[in-house]
């Protein structure tokens, strides 16, 4: 068979999940079952069923944390490509499509989101199997799921007759219905479930974007000409932002002939609410699933997590009760789906808890607001062993550091020095300093910064490992 390449798209927000997912920290970087994340289990699917390493396509403000998880696996990638702005899935596969066949000749691209959950590994290694012999005959595939009830998030297609074995024509594709036509096409026997998964030549892929959207073909192939890699990153050139903003069920499969659908069963769910994270979850006698510091009395059906403090639920039925460091959500278990309309909500104010957790994940660990007031802020921050922060100063504020645990080795203007526990330092406005972590244990401190002035934007850098410009 032709060399299969997977593409891992990981550049969903996941808004449904708030406030466990947040802009900057989305659901496929979250360990939702077990030890392993969204986007590691995806990775180490798609390496069961062939030798290539993956291309992951993904943002900007996210590409330190899919290296780190793909690094966390011990398994090679071919490419961690950034789009410099969404475009949706269609020039992001086509982006896909120029990487894959620069690399291997005949490639066949398995397009797989980063953070859907497959239960049954063996039966989708079987599946793919199937589509690749498809796919080698030119066609198209979308894996296609039986439908379990009238859901109005997903998209369907539709068949000619009834499902058959094996991979069949896709009469049409119907974008997501409302209630009525859902439970129409969920009764009809002949509509699946589009689970946004596909299998497609690379070349077959191109040239049906060329003929169905030449601006997007033209847009992303200069893109790829004009791009560059940036440490372990690919950076398209700005001619991707002249692509339109498509799906590819959009742009091509509800164009070409070539589409093909194969019905698939293998435990699949595209973890689209906290209604789908329930059922995907070991529920006890009642219906419930607890994780986390909970505390329940008669409660039924209803899933809570608890990250960061004791929840108590007494005599509630049907709810999803989600609490992290900054925020709880309490919502009816039948209107999780309108979860993101809060998130659009958040958006609108100027408030961040849509964007950030309050821990902020970097390339070289994270820190945590502690406290804050009028010239003042306290932060706890943790550099991961051997990491360190940018060589840098702020116009506006002083910091002040205390070491709780490690060792610092500081360079604070012309001299460098080391703090371990207990001790402290102060680097006053305007000093180019850095912090680094030489032991092999994360380094955790308080720094308590004062000036008139203590945004996130108040950093220029003159030397760092991770290619952050200022700011």
């Amino acid at each position: 068979m032709k060399p299969l390449v997977p593409v891992v798209l990981a550049g969903g927000v996941g808004s449904r999940l708030w406030p466990l997912s947040r802009a900057l920290y989305p659901k496929q970087f979250h360990a939702l079952f077990g030890e392993r994340s969204l986007l590691q289990n995806t990775v180490l699917r798609a390496a069961a069923v062939t030798d290539r390493p993956p291309i992951v396509i993904c943002n900007e403000d996210n590409r330190f944390l899919v290296a780190e998880q793909l690094r966390a696996l011990d398994l090679a990638w071919q490419c961690i490509a950034l789009e410099p702005e969404g475009r949706n899935t269609a020039p992001a596969i086509a982006l896909a499509a120029h990487l894959a066949a620069a690399e291997a000749e005949g490639a066949q691209l398995l397009v797989l989101p980063s953070d859907h959950l497959i239960d049954q590994p063996e039966r989708f290694a079987a599946a793919v199997k199937s589509a690749q012999t498809a796919s080698e005959s030119g066609s198209v595939v979308v894996f296609g799921i039986a439908p379990t009830c009238a859901e109005t998030g997903y998209g369907y297609i539709e068949l000619e007759t009834d499902p058959q074995h094996g991979v069949q024509p896709v009469k049409s594709f119907v974008e997501k219905p409302d209630r009525d036509r859902a439970r129409a096409f969920a009764a009809s026997g002949r509509h699946l479930w589009n689970s946004g998964m596909f299998l497609v030549d690379a070349d077959v892929a191109l040239a049906e974007i060329r003929a169905h959207s030449r601006e997007m073909a033209e847009a992303v192939a200069e893109s790829v000409e004009t791009g560059r890699s940036d440490l372990e990153f690919f950076r398209p050139g700005d001619a991707f932002l002249r692509s339109p903003n498509a799906s590819f069920d959009v742009a091509v499969m509800e164009r070409t002939a070539r589409a093909a659908v194969l019905p698939v069963d293998f435990g699949w769910s595209d973890i689209g609410s906290w209604e789908a994270v329930l059922e995907a979850s070991e529920a006890d006698g009642r219906g419930n699933h607890f994780s986390g510091d909970v505390l329940p009395v008669d409660v039924d059906g209803t899933l809570i997590r608890a990250d960061h403090r004791l929840v108590g639920a007494i005599g509630v039925d049907g709810l999803v009760i989600v609490e992290t460091a900054d925020a709880v959500l309490v919502a009816d278990r039948g209107r999780v789906q309108e979860v993101s309309a809060l998130v659009a909500q958040l958006g609108a104010t100027d408030r961040s808890e849509h964007l950030l957790h309050k821990e902020v994940y970097r390339p070289w660990g994270s820190y945590e607001g502690v406290g804050s007031g009028e010239r003042y802020q306290v932060k706890r921050i943790k550099v991961k062993p051997g990491a360190s922060i940018s060589l840098q100063l702020h116009r506006h504020r002083a910091e002040h550091w205390v070491v709780v645990r490690g060792v610092a080795e500081i360079t604070r203007g012309e001299e460098t020095f080391s703090l371990s526990e207990n001790q402290s330092t102060y680097i006053p406005q305007g000093t180019k300093h850095r912090l680094r972590n030489p032991a092999d244990q994360t380094l955790e401190l308080i720094e308590i910064q004062v000036g008139d002035y203590l945004g996130e934007d108040d950093i220029v850098r003159f030397d760092d490992l991770y290619g952050r410009g200022e700011g």
